[in-house]
C-alpha cells in the first residue's frame, strides 16, 4: 500500500530579472515518487540538485512565488492545498534541514510537548539523543547546531505521524548518534509508517533503506532496490547511478568523468539532465 504517491510532479519560480521582467523558472520536471507503507525510501543526490523543493513541495510549505504541478494521493485519497494544511504535523512529519523552524521564543520541552507526548516518552527520546533532562528548559538559541537538528529530529520521533519526510536529518550528529536516529526511523518503518529520507549521503541510504531514488538536475534517474544498488553495476541501469556506485568507499573511492557518463547514456539512450535547466 502506498502512503503517498506522487506523480508529474514539476516545480518553478517566478522571478524578475534585473530588468523588472517577470520571468518563470523550471526547477524539478516530471518527477514520480511513492513511499510505501513499511518502507524507507531514500532520495540520494548532489546538493543544490532540487532534492528539498521536492520535500517541500509534498508538505505544501514552497514560497508564495512557486508554481507546482502535480497529482498527489495520501493513502489513496486526492491531496489538494486543503487537505494538506490538515494532515501537515499529524499525519504527515517534517524534519527539515534549517534549525530555524524551532521557535525561538518557546523552551524546547514545550516544543517537543506540542504533539500531545507524556513526560515519559520525551525523556526517553531525548536521552537517546544525547540530552539531559535540564536541557528540555533551554531556547533554541542555547543549542548548538547538532544539539538543536537532535530537537527537529525528536519532533517527528514522538509524532504519530504515518509519513516522515526527513530532509537531511543526520548532518553535525556523530557517526554513533546518527546511526542511532538511522535505526530509529527504521523501527518507524518496520512499525508500519512510511519514511522519505532524503540525502546527499549514499553510503547512509545503503545502511538503512528499501529503495532508492536518484535525483540529479531536478530530475530522478532511476528508483530501484537498495539491495540491487549494493549488488553493483550489473543491477543498475543508469549511468549516473553506475557512477555514484564505484565513488563508495567499499568501492575505491572511483571517480568518472562526467564525459564518460553522457557518452554512456548517449550510447544506451537514456537521459541524461542538463543541471544549466535547473535554477
Amino acid at each position: 500500500m502506498n502512503i503517498l504517491e506522487v506523480r508529474k510532479l514539476n516545480i518553478g519560480f517566478n522571478m524578475y530579472d534585473r530588468a523588472m521582467n517577470r520571468k518563470h523558472y523550471p526547477a524539478v520536471f516530471d518527477l514520480d515518487i511513492d513511499v510505501k507503507k513499511g518502507e524507507i525510501h531514500a532520495v540520494a543526490g548532489s546538493s543544490g540538485s532540487g532534492k528539498s523543493l521536492m520535500a517541500h513541495a509534498i508538505l505544501g510549505i514552497l514560497p508564495p512565488n512557486a508554481t507546482v504541478r502535480a497529482e498527489m494521493k495520501f493513502k489513496g485519497e486526492d491531496l489538494d492545498n486543503k487537505k494538506l494544511a490538515k494532515l501537515r504535523g499529524d499525519e504527515m512529519a517534517f524534519v527539515p534541514q534549517s534549525v530555524a523552524y524551532l521557535d525561538p521564543l518557546m523552551r524546547v520541552g514545550d516544543q517537543l510537548k506540542i504533539r500531545g507526548s507524556g513526560d515519559e516518552e520525551i525523556m526517553s527520546v531525548i536521552e537517546m539523543l544525547g540530552f539531559e533532562k535540564k536541557d528540555l528548559k533551554k531556547f533554541p538559541f542555547q543549542l548548538s547546531g547538532g544539539m538543536a537538528r537532535r530537537i527537529l529530529i525528536a519532533n517527528a520521533m514522538l509524532s504519530k505521524a504515518s509519513l516522515i519526510v526527513a530532509d537531511e536529518p543526520t548532518p553535525g550528529l556523530s557517526l554513533d548518534l546518527a546511526a542511532e536516529v538511522l535505526n530509529h526511523f527504521r523501527t518507524m518503518a518496520n512499525q508500519g509508517r512510511g519514511v522519505l529520507l532524503i540525502t546527499h549521503d549514499i553510503d547512509l541510504v545503503c545502511k538503512v533503506a528499501d529503495r532508492m531514488s536518484v535525483f540529479y538536475g531536478g530530475r530522478i534517474l532511476e528508483t530501484l532496490d537498495t539491495a540491487d544498488f549494493i549488488n553493483g553495476p550489473e543491477f543498475i541501469k543508469h549511468p549516473l547511478t553506475k557512477a555514484f556506485w564505484r565513488a563508495l568507499p567499499q568501492n575505491g573511492f572511483n571517480d568518472t568523468e562526467m564525459s564518460a557518463i553522457e557518452a554512456e547514456c548517449i550510447k544506451m539512450g537514456v537521459e541524461m539532465p542538463n543541471p544549466e535547466e535547473f535554477i
